[in-house]
């Protein structure tokens, strides 16, 4: 019990051990806020891509495609564990506005809107045909013509706040979609002058994935239409990829084996048939194999992170040995008294660690309440900062950031305050050990007392 009254005597008697207590409280301050920031950063646009490509995908990135997908479909399907199945068509195209000239290179991808919205979130980033994705291809003047969904950046600029000015229906323009059609060997479907395949499309949505590159980069076309504009509808139909949603409670890595699994035994059923080498090409994904190219640059930015942090944790230690080997220096006829009266080397210790444990108690507390207290009011703060000084962490007119994450993951609270207490005991290690070596003769001398 006197370990316990002498190191909250030592804390509130002793102003230096102070000095400790506030290093320890900004430190966690600082790393409960960027954390926060930057997990809900990565979950954001994890959860994005995945919201963006269904949980697993069998594709090519071959732009000839895959034949014999039907098929395979049906097989899917009839599992237990696969929900939905998305044929998609994906190519590169150059589009060009009525009476233009100039062709604008994009990514085209071919869907049926209704079927690829059962697999991913495809109908939530619709602006008019959210509600009802199985009429998002139909021109709000002109329904029975062809229509397309364009990514929204490509259309509308983002203002200060992150948001779009939507029209109250889809603009009026006429896109010409051109591509490049190709034969099952990768050669030119078409010869002599008429090289490529042209059709007009009729606006008639906006997509919205919350992906810059995705927004900024990609057109959608019906995928009966994709699939003829880039020569994949005969001899054999082929598409690029299967886009598949299992069912809740489906381990997606699990899942994505099994159908991997399924795959195989499937490509070798193929064997013989016409076009079939082009199912070797084919790669059974889950999505964050599929994505992890684009998602891998973040990861690496948020280890960084937390090395950096880490080295900024290791400033605590040294400010608490400091603080320690100071307190100790200052106490060392409390010291030789405790040794005199029969406390043990573990006594001794004891007490000091006890003392860093309470510092290290105490400042994450305030670190974590503070930080916690700072995150429900970061948009406001920033709101602030951007009326009085045009101030923005994030200008959204570039970034497609909308609010900053603000939810504390309170699993990454506990481990923040349990690693600043263990630094608080790391840096009071050695000063405490020093002081318990110290001999009563040594520390009681008359001169001292």
């Amino acid at each position: 019990m006197y370990k316990f009254k002498l190191a909250f005597r030592y804390l509130y008697r002793r102003k230096i051990s102070y000095l400790a207590l506030i290093a320890v409280a900004l430190c966690v301050f600082s790393v409960v806020v960027v954390m926060t920031v930057m997990n809900g950063l990565v979950s954001n646009f994890k959860e994005k891509n995945h919201n963006y490509t269904g949980d697993c995908v069998v594709g090519t990135n071959s732009l000839v495609g895959f034949p014999y997908y039907e098929d395979f479909s049906k097989e899917l399907l009839s599992t237990d564990f696969i929900k939905a199945v998305s044929p998609v068509i994906k190519s590169y195209c150059l589009i060009s506005t009525e009476g233009s000239s100039r062709g604008t290179g994009l990514e085209m991808m071919g869907v049926d809107a209704a079927a690829f919205s059962r697999v991913t979130d495809f109908n939530r980033g619709l602006h008019y045909h959210k509600n009802d994705p199985s009429k998002a291809f139909k021109p709000a003047d002109e329904p029975n013509l062809p229509g397309c969904i364009v990514g929204v950046d490509l259309w509308y600029q983002r203002d200060s706040r992150g948001k779009y000015d939507y029209d109250i229906q889809p603009p009026s323009a006429a896109l010409s979609v051109t591509c490049f059609p190709l034969t099952a060997k990768g050669a030119l479907a078409k010869a002599g002058t008429d090289l490529v395949n042209t059709k007009t499309f009729y606006l008639s949505d906006f997509s919205q994935t919350g992906l810059a590159r995705v927004d900024g980069s990609t057109i959608y076309v019906p995928f009966d239409e994709a699939q003829t504009l880039c020569g994949m509808i005969e001899p054999i139909p082929r598409i690029s990829a299967l886009h598949i949603k299992f069912k809740p409670g489906t381990n997606i890595e699990e899942g994505s084996r099994k159908v991997g699994a399924m795959w195989s035994k499937y490509f070798q059923q193929q064997n013989g048939k016409p076009n079939a080498e082009l199912l070797a090409q084919v790669n059974v994904n889950s999505w964050k194999e599929y994505r992890r190219e684009v998602m891998a640059g973040m990861e690496k930015e948020q280890i960084m992170l937390i090395i950096m942090f880490g080295l900024v944790g290791l400033t605590t230690v040294f400010v608490v040995g400091v603080v320690f080997y100071m307190i100790v220096s200052h106490k060392t006829k409390d010291i030789g008294i405790l040794k005199s009266i029969g406390a043990s080397f573990g006594d001794v210790v004891g007490l000091f660690l006890g003392f860093a444990g309470i510092i290290g108690l105490i400042g994450s507390s305030i670190g974590i309440l503070a930080g916690l207290v700072f995150l429900k009011n970061i948009n406001n703060i920033e709101d602030w900062l951007y009326e009085k000084f045009g101030f923005q962490l994030w200008d959204r007119t570039i970034y497609a950031i909308g609010l900053i994450p603000h939810r504390p993951d309170y699993t990454i609270l506990m481990i923040i305050g349990c690693c600043a207490i263990l630094a608080c005991l790391a840096g009071a290690i050695l000063p405490s050990i020093s002081a318990a070596k110290a001999r009563p003769t040594d520390t009681l001398q008359v001169s001292q007392l």
